[in-house]
This record gives C-alpha cells, sequence and structure tokens, in this order.
C-alpha cells in the first residue's frame, strides 16, 4: 500500500501533482492500492476550501486511489486525524512512561540561530511533561546515525544527532507533530512503500528512528523514494508559503490536468523507466 498526504495548509501545486503522479506510477507498476491520507492534525493552518481542493486536483489529474475518504464530507465524518488523537497520545504516554523524551520550553523563536538541530536546551532541566506550553522532544543522542536504502538513490546516512539533534513529538500547543502522528498512521495503514521529496530525508531519518524506539517493526521495512523537488521560476523549490502556481489556478487558466501530466511525463520515468 502506498499512500498520498497532502497537507490542507493551501492550495496545491505542480510540486504535489509530481509527487502524487509518480506515487501512481509506481503503484501501477508494483501492483498495490494507494490510501489516500490528509494531515489536517493542524487546525490552525487547515481550511475547508484546501480539503477541497485536494479532492478536486486530485481528479483534475486523473489520480485514482483505493483508500481513504471519498470526498470532503466523507473526510471530515471518518477519516480526519482529529479522530485519531487518542492513538497519538496513547503512544506519547508509552514515550513518557519510557523516559524517552524531556519537555523543552524553547520556542522556534530561541532555536531559529541553530539552523534546525536543537542544542539540548532543557534536556536536564527536568521540567514535567505536563507543564502549559512546553514541547516533548525524543531523545537523540549525539552519535545517532540511520541509515536506510532509497529505492532511487541507494544507501543514505543521516547523522541524527548532528542535523536535527533530539525532534519534537509533541508541540508546544500540545498537538502531537508530524513525526509521530504520521508514523502512528503509516503503521496504522499499514503503508509498505513512501514516495516522498528529497527535502524530507530527514523526516525519514526522524521517524525510522522514532520507530525503533516505540518497538515498531514494521516501519523500518518499508521501501522508501525520494525524489528531487520542481522549483519554480526563480529556482526556489515550489511550497505554499513561496505563493507557487497553484493548481487551481492552473485548472482556472483553462489548463487540463492531461496537459500538466505531460508535462511532468519526462521527470516521473526517470523514476520509473
Amino acid at each position: 500500500m502506498l499512500r498520498i498526504a497532502p497537507t490542507p495548509s493551501g492550495f496545491l501545486h505542480a510540486g504535489n501533482a509530481f509527487s502524487f503522479l509518480l506515487t501512481q506510477r509506481i503503484a501501477r507498476k508494483t501492483g498495490q492500492n494507494i490510501f489516500l491520507r490528509i494531515d489536517d492534525l493542524d487546525a490552525a493552518r487547515r481550511r475547508p476550501e484546501y480539503i477541497a481542493d485536494i479532492f478536486e486536483s486530485l481528479n483534475w489529474l486523473g489520480i485514482e486511489w483505493q483508500a481513504g475518504p471519498r470526498d470532503a464530507a466523507d473526510f471530515e465524518r471518518n477519516w480526519s486525524q482529529t479522530l485519531r488523537r487518542e492513538h497519538y497520545n496513547k503512544a506519547l504516554q508509552s514515550l513518557i512512561d519510557r523516559k524517552l523524551v524531556f519537555a523543552c520550553e524553547c520556542s522556534r523563536k530561541n532555536l531559529r540561530a541553530h539552523n534546525g538541530r536543537y542544542p539540548a536546551v532543557c534536556q536536564d532541566k527536568k521540567i514535567p511533561p505536563d507543564r502549559p506550553e512546553t514541547s516533548l522532544r525524543l531523545l537523540v543522542p549525539a552519535a545517532s546515525r540511520i541509515e536506510f536504502t532509497d529505492e532511487h538513490s541507494g544507501r543514505q546516512t543521516v547523522d541524527l544527532g548532528r542535523v536535527t539533534g533530539s525532534f519534537v513529538v509533541r508541540r508546544r500547543d500540545g498537538l502531537p507533530a508530524y513525526h509521530l502522528a504520521s508514523l502512528i498512521d503509516d503503521i496504522t495503514y499499514k503503508i509498505t512503500y513512501i514516495v516522498r521529496g528529497v527535502d524530507l530525508l530527514h523526516s525519514t531519518a526522524a521517524q525510522l528512528y522514532l520507530a525503533e524506539k516505540t518497538g515498531d517493526a514494521q516501519f523500518g521495512k518499508i521501501i522508501f523514494l525520494h525524489h528531487e523537488l520542481l522549483p519554480d521560476e526563480l529556482g526556489r523549490k515550489l511550497s505554499k508559503s513561496e505563493g507557487a502556481s497553484s493548481l487551481k489556478a492552473m485548472r482556472n487558466a483553462g489548463m487540463t490536468g492531461e496537459d500538466l501530466v505531460r508535462e511532468l511525463e519526462p521527470l516521473i520515468r526517470k523514476y520509473c523507466d
């Protein structure tokens, strides 16, 4: 089972389309199904129009999925991540009970100068895990190297202790962090193959490390393929935050999904031929 996992924090763009189309091509090539998962835990950023755009975009591109929500109403009733909070919190409590996490009172602003790596500021402060406005971080020793095989690029080694350090598994607002929620969902829905951008290479390493600490063996057997990112006209990666041209804008301009598929076909073949 492969999965498509968009976040409803903006309108989807061509980079999302490439990742989803590549996922569909690999699913067809390997005879597997696709599960649609919408990562909507961040209630402050999700919007109904962004959720609707996910279904409109997938249908416009001709992407088929065999499991998950069929439309926005079905998603809200049966598939929202908010309905699975109990599962995430159970995993968090297990980490707390086993003393694998520590509470941290640092904000993103405090840590901005450290380039994404946590400098172990709060590790020995013994802050109670239930103190308001604190995050929970998974303990990651300095010498923590994660190795895994990428289906396209081969063997990968990520020095997790150096590039991220102890990473967040529960946010300051009390919500489960992406690494934990995504891991639990991938395990729950028995995902066996994950296609994602190369910018998430460190996320893969973090989730593999977290799976090891939770005692789950299934996640370590997943096949990973990290693809290149589509740049915008200025050479930057396409992203919602950068205001990239959206699939919605393409549709409104009269472009068809088939037009975009044809444009992306050479890049898709690079990973599938």
